[in-house]
């Protein structure tokens, strides 16, 4: 059974960067389309960003284009969020999800998840 297993995350300063990962086990995940999600307190969980097996990358988020990067090391079996220049209003509990082949920017078509991080951006 395939499942994800989240590390990075932790307290970071505004203006810093931090990477997420996201390792599978129980599985490959060459045909999986992985995801980030996040969700802040008191706010519904938003997508981010997705890439597919095949290397298409989704990205959902506007607030976070140009500072937020998903890539995928398939040999790995990882998938990473790097995030560059956060900011206070990035702090938020961040999951991984995968589904198969498309990405989707809808949480419940997702059926593996993460154990969710926290980051928390100081001011």
């Amino acid at each position: 059974q395939l499942q994800l297993v989240q590390s990075g995350g932790g307290l970071v300063q505004a203006g810093e960067s931090l990477r997420l990962s996201c390792a599978a086990s129980g599985g490959a995940l060459g045909w999986e389309a992985i995801a980030w999600f996040r969700q802040a307190p008191g706010k519904e969980r938003e997508a981010i960003s997705c890439m597919t097996g095949r290397r298409n990358t989704v990205n959902y988020l506007d607030s976070v284009k140009g500072r937020f990067t998903i890539s995928r090391d398939f040999a790995q079996n990882t998938a990473y969020l790097q995030m560059n220049n956060v900011q206070p209003e990035d702090t938020a509990v961040y999951f991984c999800a995968a589904r198969l082949y498309d990405c989707s920017q809808s949480m419940s078509t997702y059926s593996t998840w993460g154990q969710g991080t926290q980051v928390t951006v100081s001011s």
